[in-house]
């Protein structure tokens, strides 16, 4: 190995490992601001058009979380602990997972009206993704914190919210609706997005985890 190569691996590629969590937290913010266009459209050809949009936007997520376990692979130094470089980069990974599995059940149920519920669910999940991408942004400024304390707060204030939606829209489902098949299509959409806002309070804890290892 030349030593050009061997002295790569021990320079700091903090800005590099900053720069692909905020694309990636930038892609979260697309792909729920794309459910909700999905959840209010009423035309069926454009409906298609945006889950086939957000899983492209879910493949992007993808390949940027290789490319940050590749970085995680060849540097020796990284800006925090190597283990929770990677617990942040699979957090964020699975919250696009289940955004696009939304999408893709919506899709596979043949979804045709969205309630109430759910649209306030995916009102959420795009305020949540918001406050991540507002905390990821902050992490390479640990000197002050107070930005993402309050972003993690935030998080676990709305994804207490999302809970509540869920209960109360499966408490009136079980309640009003009689049809079993419309009954599960609409349990299964909800029940995705609601594990999808957990996934945001995980991205939450892992970002507190860093904060109080490197305050």
């Amino acid at each position: 190995m030349k030593i050009s190569n061997l002295f790569s691996l021990f320079t700091p590629k903090g800005s590099l490992f900053f720069k692909l969590f905020a694309e990636d937290s930038a892609n979260l913010t697309v792909m729920a601001k794309t459910l909700i266009e999905l959840v209010h459209e009423t035309d069926q050809n454009k409906r298609e058009e945006l889950i086939r949009k957000i899983a492209d936007l879910e493949h992007r997520g993808d390949e940027i979380t290789h490319q940050i376990f590749i970085e995680l692979g060849s540097n020796f130094i990284t800006p925090f602990d190597r283990e929770d470089i990677h617990s942040l980069a699979t957090a964020l990974d699975d919250v696009a997972d289940y955004i696009h599995g939304t999408g893709t059940r919506i899709q596979l149920y043949g979804v045709k009206e969205f309630t109430s519920s759910m649209k306030k669910m995916a009102d959420i999940i795009l305020q949540l993704t918001n406050e991540i991408e507002a905390a990821v942004n902050s992490l390479e400024n640990l000197r002050h914190p107070e930005i993402i304390r309050e972003a993690v707060v935030r998080i676990n204030s709305l994804e207490n919210h999302a809970d509540d939606v869920f209960e109360e829209a499966i408490a009136r489902l079980f309640a009003e609706e009689t049809d079993a098949i419309a009954l599960i299509k609409e349990k299964e959409v909800l029940s995705n997005m609601e594990t999808a806002t957990d996934k945001c309070e995980d991205v939450a804890n892992v970002i507190e985890t860093i904060l109080v290892k490197n305050s």
